[in-house]
C-alpha cells in the first residue's frame, strides 16, 4: 500500500511538472522562431551524422539549406562505414586522401586508429585461424614456429589419431610478423598521452591469449568499440570544413541534463522529476 502512494505521488509530481513546462511552449498555427530553431536542430543533426538521404528529405519539406556539400557528407558516410566494418587501414587510406593535413595535424587520433587497425589484425588473425586453437599468436610468440607444430602434428598422427581429429588451422606466419612488426612500430612511438599508452598496453594484452575473443580483454575486440573512433574522426572532419565538432542538438540535450543536475544539487526536489529521457518519451507519446 505505501509503494503504490508514493509511485502514485511521483506520478502525480511528473505530470504537474511535465504541463508547467510544456505550458512555456504555446503552439501557435503559424511557425514562429522556435519552430525554425528546431527544424535547424534536426537538420544539423543529420548532417553532421552523415544521414545524407534524410537530411535532402527534411530539406525539401523544410526548406532549409544545405551548409555543406553533399558530396562532403558522402565522403564522411563513407569513411565511418568503413570504421565500423573494422577496415581502419582502409579508412585512413582514403582520409588521407580526401583530407591530405587532416591527420598530420592530429597525432593523437592517427595514434588510436592504428591501435584499432592493430586489434583488429589480431581478430582476423583469429578468424582465419578458427578462433580458439594451440597454434596462436600466444604460440608464435612464446617461439614454437609453424615446422616444431607440424612435428607434434605429424608425432601424434603416428600413433594413429581418429580421422575426425583433424589438427587445427594455423594462421598465416607471415600475417602474424607483420603484426608483430607493426606492434613494435606503434610501441616506438613517442606519445606522451598515458592514456593512449595504456591503450596501447591492453591491445598488446590480447597477444598472450589463445582465444582473445574469450579472454578477460575480448572487449576490446568488439564491433561497439568502434563507435567512438568512428565519432571522433567525423567530428575532426567536420571541423577541417570549419564546421562544429558536435551537433547544437546533443550540445542542448547535454547542457539541459546538466542544468537538471544543478538543480539537484542546490536542493530543487522538482529536479528529481524532470528527467529528460523521460519528458521526450511523454511528448513523443500519440495524443489518445
Amino acid at each position: 500500500w505505501y509503494q503504490r502512494r508514493v509511485r502514485g505521488y511521483m506520478l502525480e509530481w511528473q505530470t504537474k511538472l511535465r504541463d508547467q513546462i510544456e505550458s512555456h511552449i504555446p503552439l501557435r498555427p503559424q511557425e514562429t522562431e522556435l519552430d525554425l530553431t528546431l527544424k535547424k536542430l534536426v537538420f544539423s543533426y543529420l548532417i553532421h551524422h552523415g544521414y545524407c538521404g534524410a537530411a535532402e528529405n527534411f530539406a525539401k519539406t523544410t526548406n532549409l539549406y544545405f551548409f555543406e556539400d553533399i558530396p562532403s557528407i558522402q565522403n564522411r558516410q563513407r569513411i565511418q562505414k568503413l570504421i565500423m566494418d573494422g577496415m581502419i587501414s582502409e579508412a585512413v587510406t582514403l582520409v588521407q586522401e580526401l583530407y591530405p593535413n587532416l591527420l598530420a595535424g592530429r597525432p593523437e587520433l592517427l595514434f588510436k586508429l592504428q591501435i584499432r587497425s592493430f586489434i583488429e589484425m589480431i581478430g582476423s588473425i583469429g578468424e582465419e585461424g578458427g578462433g580458439s586453437h594451440p597454434y596462436s599468436i600466444a604460440r608464435l610468440i612464446n617461439g614454437k614456429d609453424q615446422g616444431e607444430e607440424s612435428m607434434e602434428v605429424d608425432h601424434k598422427t603416428d600413433e594413429g589419431p581418429s580421422s575426425s581429429e583433424q589438427p587445427p588451422a594455423q594462421p598465416n606466419r607471415r600475417v602474424l610478423e607483420q603484426l608483430l612488426q607493426f606492434g613494435r612500430e606503434l610501441n616506438s612511438k613517442n606519445i606522451q598521452n598515458e592514456d593512449l599508452r595504456k591503450q596501447l598496453k591492453d591491445a598488446f594484452s590480447l597477444l598472450a591469449y589463445k582465444d582473445p575473443r574469450s579472454s578477460q580483454m575480448g572487449y576490446l575486440m568488439d564491433p561497439s568499440q568502434r563507435e567512438q573512433l568512428c565519432a571522433d574522426l567525423n567530428s575532426a572532419m567536420l571541423e577541417s570544413h570549419g564546421l562544429p565538432r558536435q551537433p547544437p542538438l546533443e550540445l542542448a540535450i547535454s547542457q539541459t541534463k546538466n542544468c537538471v543536475m544543478k538543480m539537484l544539487e542546490s536542493g530543487m526536489g522538482s529536479g528529481a522529476y524532470t528527467g529528460l529521457e523521460k519528458q521526450i518519451k511523454c511528448s513523443l507519446k500519440p495524443s489518445q
